[in-house]
Order: C-alpha cells, then structure tokens, then sequence
C-alpha cells in the first residue's frame, strides 16, 4: 500500500490547521506541565506518592477487567494464565495502594533496572557504529554513561532514594515535555497552512 502525494499534502495541511488553530491549547497544556513539574522536583516524595497511587490504581483496575474477561471467555485456551495475569495485576495494585512506601521502593528498583539497561545499551550502540555516525556516537556513550551513573547513585541510595527518585525524575520529564509543547505551540500559531 502506498500513500499517494496529494493525499500526504492533503493530511500535512490538516495538521497544519489544526495545530494552528489550537496553538493555544498545547500552550496551556504545557504551562500546566511545567507547573506540575516544578512542583514534582520541589517536592519530590509526594509526586512519588502520587506516581505510586496512580499506578497501583491503574493495575487495580486492570486486573478487575483482566479477571472479568477471563471468566467472561472461561472455555478459551489459556484461561489458567489469564487468571494468573489478572491476579497479580489486582495483588500488585492492592501492594501499591496499601503500602505505597513498599511500592515505591518497588518502582524505584524498577527504575534502576532500567538505567542499568538503557545505559548497557546505549554504550554498546555507540562503540558498535562510532564508525556509521562519527559526530554524535560520543553523546550516546555520554548518554549510556549517564544511566549508568544514575543507576548506581540511586541503587546506592535504597530505601531512602525511593522517597525522591520517582518524583523528580517525573518532575524533569514533565517540564521538558511542557518546554517543547510552549516552543511548538508558539511556532504553530505562526503556521500558514
């Protein structure tokens, strides 16, 4: 299946105008998020919190509809393993809501797999195409570095890392993601479509 020209330039202006013409709601939304981030970084234990809660509700929740399902379609295979998905869904959502301190040291262990991970990567990336990308495989390795780092210092900080990692990592997410809405809302309202 190809996508014809005319039909690419015809989507390519409807984004245009649409972008143009809610300029004003991606400004908000992300003054909303560098607020919100701000206030994630200057208080980082309760936007861990939060995290914690929304996420344990968000598995709550899942599990609920994962076990209706399964009941719902009981004579399908794999019933067994679908039930089993359902009640740990619903088991870690209890553990988080019920014992949030617990859970965000369970999320802050997560979080340091990841960096651990990500920077392993990303360091085998640069040193695996320095020769395919000679400008910038030296910001990939700074960049695996950087997890790494991360990792460590928040490994090393357990339980009491747990308390801020979440949040202030949320809190710089939120108001880089609120920066680039304010720079593209502010472009699209000089848009000519």
């Amino acid at each position: 299946m190809s996508l014809d020209p005319t039909d690419a330039r015809g989507l390519r202006v409807a984004l245009m105008t649409s972008l143009r013409t809610n300029w004003k709601l991606f400004l908000i939304e992300g003054i909303v998020l560098v607020v919100l981030g701000a206030a994630a970084i200057i208080v980082p234990p309760i936007a861990t919190l939060t995290v914690t809660f929304f996420i344990g509700w968000l598995l709550l929740f899942s599990g609920i509809a994962g076990l209706y399902t399964t009941f719902s379609m009981r004579p399908m295979p794999g019933f067994w393993w679908s039930l089993l998905s359902a009640i740990i869904g619903i088991a870690a959502g209890l553990v988080l809501l019920f014992s949030p301190g617990t859970g965000a040291v369970s999320l802050t262990i997560v979080l340091v797999a990841f960096f651990i991970i990500e920077g392993i990567a990303s360091i085998m990336f640069a040193l695996e195409h320095r020769r395919e990308l000679p400008g910038s495989w030296v910001m990939m390795l700074l960049s695996g570095i950087v997890d790494l780092v991360l990792g460590g210092m928040i490994f090393l900080g357990l339980p009491s890392s747990a308390a801020w990692a979440i949040g202030l990592l949320v809190g710089i997410n939120m108001i880089f993601g609120g920066v680039a809405l304010i720079a593209m809302a502010l472009q699209a309202r000089n848009i000519n479509a």
